[in-house]
This record gives structure tokens, sequence and C-alpha cells, in this order.
């Protein structure tokens, strides 16, 4: 009798651990159900022992505890595969995550490059500039097409939002 209180008592404390943990948010959904069917399996045979053995004789099982004991190795056999399963799907999940991390630092470096190109053919056109005006250079309509386009006559990147991201294109 004494063991039958003490499944009782642990299936109580089991439902209030779980309970406890959905509402911290430590345990996702899906698996507090999973817990919550067995406390609440396991409530009723803690307080009512004979009906395991009703339920064994019922199955042709010759003993409660062998009934107890085969579904909790099947129950485990389960939750280890789910797990498997899990753990495989979220390492396809980070190695695809880890890929795309890869190909937009690559993109970034090839932009700070491209950015870099950019500033040294600027500061190498403000220099001619400079020297162009030192000795006389005329200010034309030609002049002001070179500060629409560029000092270079070559367009300047710009930087837009698409969908959060940013794009870097071509006046």
């Amino acid at each position: 009798m004494k063991l039958a209180i003490m499944t009782g008592v642990v299936a109580l404390l089991l439902l209030a651990l779980i309970f406890e943990l959905l509402r911290r948010r430590q345990l996702r959904e899906k698996y507090a159900v999973l817990w919550l069917v067995v406390g609440l399996v396991t409530l009723p045979l803690g307080f009512i022992p004979w009906s395991l053995d009703n339920v064994s004789s019922w199955l042709g099982v010759a003993s409660g505890a062998s009934l107890v004991l085969f579904l909790a190795v099947v129950f485990l056999l389960i939750v280890c595969i789910h797990l498997s399963w899990e753990a495989s799907r979220l390492e396809d999940e980070t190695r695809s995550l880890a890929e795309e991390v890869a190909l937009i630092r690559a993109e970034l470096r090839e932009m700070k490059d491209r950015q870099g190109v950019l500033e040294a053919e600027a500061e190498q056109a403000r220099g001619s500039r400079a020297d162009g005006a030192a000795n006389g250079a005329t200010k034309g309509a030609a002049n002001g097409a070179d500060r629409a386009n560029g000092a270079n006559g070559r367009s300047v990147g710009i930087v837009t939002q698409r969908d959060g991201k940013a794009v870097v294109g071509e006046r």
C-alpha cells in the first residue's frame, strides 16, 4: 500500500513540475503534452493499484509490474527515436544556416573590396581634378556630367533597402 501512495504522490509532483515548466516557458507545449499524459496515466495507478492488475490480466500479461516495465521501455524507446529525429533536423538546419552566413560574409567582403576600389578611384579623381584646376582646366558641361555620374564617368553604388536587406545597386 505504501508503494501505491508513493506512486500517486510522485505522479502529482510530476504534474506540478510540468505545469511549472510550462508556466516559465522552459518546456515546449508539444513535449509537455507527452509528459502530462504520463503523469495522468500514472496518477490513477498510484491511487487505484488493483486497476493495473485488471488491465494486465485483460491483456494476458502475468503481472502488472511486467506490464508497467514493458510500457516504460517502449515509451522511452519512442522518446529516444523522436529526440534523435529532432537532433537530425536541427543539425540540417544549422548546416544550412552556416552556409547562408558564409555566403553573406563572402558577399560583404566583396562589397567592402568594391567600396575600397571605388573610394580609391574617387580619391584619384579628386587629385586629378585638383591638378587640372591648378593648371587652368576649364569647367563646363562635361564637368557637371562628371559630378552626376561620379568623377570618372562610372556609376556610383547606392545602398537601398529591399525586404529588410541592404542591396547595393547602381545608378
